[in-house]
């Protein structure tokens, strides 16, 4: 084969970490191929490109909420209307809470969840609302202050339990169930302890917790003491009053 100082300087290109020589040299450079390229792109819809998008939701959220104070998570009805007694009820939760040293989180939609940030803004509080991309929402209510909007239901919940103390429920449909048992089941396997769970309203409320007693636990899918993970009330200052304790407020 000869010697290899006899056929000429040896050309060598350095890419990062990476030295390539002879026949293994690329065309460029990293940062042309970067800018220059103009190809296919469905792989923004790929996996490790969506593993990267939900990497940034957690960072986004983290960054946001990490030096909230204490906080409870309120959560309700979007089509609570304005004005109506739920509302007014919400209004006084977010206010009471405020008054009892809190922030308020809620999902930052219209309904319930406006009460309760509106409340909580009338008594000069932190009202926080965190969104979600639906084909429906209406977006962040007005009376959200720190807001911040997610893709994904999973890091969003994520959220609502890291920086929350406990959860008032209002009455709300299948999201409001969703996030009330993903928390039961968070609290019934101990991944989270202290964490008080308020269901308020209790003519809206009773036919589920009849249902929990007489069909799930009846039946041996649940235990009795499961019903000890939260609480039923229809007075806001029990409320207030049931989640300060459990906190050692």
């Amino acid at each position: 084969m000869g010697n290899p100082e006899a056929q000429g300087p040896l050309e060598e290109q350095h890419l990062g970490p990476v030295v390539r020589r002879r026949e293994q040299v690329t065309p460029g450079t990293t940062d042309q191929r970067l800018l220059d390229f103009q190809g296919d792109s469905e792989w923004v819809h790929t996996d490790p490109w969506r593993v990267m998008r939900i990497q940034s939701e957690f960072v986004e959220g983290f960054g946001a909420l990490a030096e909230l104070p204490a906080a409870i998570s309120v959560f309700g009805s979007a089509r609570t209307r304005v004005g109506s007694e739920e509302y007014e009820t919400g209004v006084s939760i977010g206010r009471a809470l405020v008054e009892a040293g809190f922030a308020v989180i809620t999902g930052g939609g219209p309904g319930a969840m406006e009460a309760a940030n509106k409340g909580a803004r009338d008594a000069k509080g932190i009202s926080v609302g965190l969104g979600i991309e639906l084909p429906f929402e209406q977006g962040l209510n007005p009376h959200v202050d720190i807001g911040v909007n997610f893709r994904y239901f999973f890091v969003r919940k994520t959220m609502f339990v890291k920086y929350a103390q406990g959860f008032v429920v209002l009455p709300g449909g299948l999201g409001t169930l969703d996030e009330l048992f993903e928390a039961l089941t968070l609290v019934q396997t101990r991944k989270v302890t202290r964490f008080p769970i308020v269901l308020f309203g209790s003519e809206y409320w009773n036919g589920l917790v009849d249902w929990l007693r007489d069909t799930v636990i009846a039946g041996g899918k649940a235990s009795e003491r499961d019903l000890l993970l939260f609480h039923v009330t229809d007075d806001v200052d029990e409320a207030v009053s049931l989640v300060t304790k459990e906190v050692g407020r």
